[in-house]
């Protein structure tokens, strides 16, 4: 029960960390922060994981160890499995909340695969966590059951233990995750073979080198291309180009926000390079 205790202290400070980084995520760009603030969600839901890392699951499986130790007797109140009761009403409402929010997000995708693809943390954080606190309730349901039925004192300290590991493991999850969209973390292969297929449909273009992309957040997306026109192009012709480029690629990906055109036109033998870049 200290156990479910912790976790649910935990879970509630995790709320409040994941809506303070996804409201400091939505600040406007500035001077100091060109590409805008996105990333700050990331890197409140890798604190998350620590968190849940570090006092969730350390600290049950410490509780856990010292009670096995001590071999005290687990308390047979009739409030245990009330409490237990009432949580596992509520988490497993949450659940079904947040699986359909997942479902509608990432769910074409499959479970696991869904949640390598979200780039929006806060739908498979919320998922995983209340996952974790349904098999949580089970663990210390059966822990303190048995450990009366059976009077087997270990058994109580031994839920702890299982407690804190299925906190611990959440936590892994979550911090791998983060630490990929933290260090820049792209689109998916599939994404940019069809970035790249766009780009080459256009009249003007011969060859399409890259395309690099970069998430700031779950929304903002950059696009960097290096494109090559036909030969005889003028600059009109070439800045004409790069804005139909840009318009086909908004239209089907509205999320990259910003894009950053490299074109090469081969009017002269030394290939001379425009740059052009745009931003949403």
């Amino acid at each position: 029960m200290l156990s479910e205790g912790i976790h649910s202290v935990v879970d509630c400070s995790n709320g409040i960390l994941l809506l303070w980084g996804r409201h400091a995520s939505r600040k406007a760009a500035d001077a100091d922060h060109p590409f805008g603030y996105g990333k700050e969600l990331y890197f409140w839901t890798l604190i998350v994981a620590v968190l849940i890392f570090a006092i969730g699951g350390g600290m049950s499986i410490y509780e856990g160890l010292s009670d096995i130790r001590s071999g005290s007797p687990p308390h047979h109140g009739i409030w245990n499995y009330v409490v237990l009761g009432f949580s596992a009403v509520f988490e497993i409402v949450t659940v079904v909340i947040a699986g359909r929010d997942f479902q509608r997000a990432e769910g074409r995708f499959g479970f696991w695969r869904g949640i390598h693809l979200s780039k929006d943390p806060t739908v498979f954080t919320v998922l995983l966590e209340n996952l974790a606190a349904v098999v949580g309730l089970v663990i210390a349901f059966l822990g303190i059951y048995l450990a009366n039925a059976l009077h087997l004192r270990w058994m109580d300290g031994l839920a702890s233990v299982l407690i804190g590991l299925t906190l611990a493991a959440v936590s892994v999850v979550m911090a791998i995750e983060s630490k990929g969209l933290l260090i820049g973390e792209g689109m998916d292969k599939r994404t940019l073979d069809d970035i790249r297929r766009l780009a080459q449909q256009d009249p003007a273009v011969v060859r399409v080198g890259g395309p690099l992309t970069m998430y700031f957040g779950p929304y903002s997306i950059l696009l960097a291309l290096d494109v090559q026109f036909e030969k005889g192009l003028s600059a009109a012709e070439v800045t004409a180009a790069v804005d139909r480029l840009e318009k086909s690629i908004r239209a089907e990906y509205p999320r990259i926000q910003r894009i950053f055109i490299e074109a090469e036109s081969l009017t002269q033998p030394e290939r001379p390079r425009i740059r052009s870049a745009a931003q949403a």
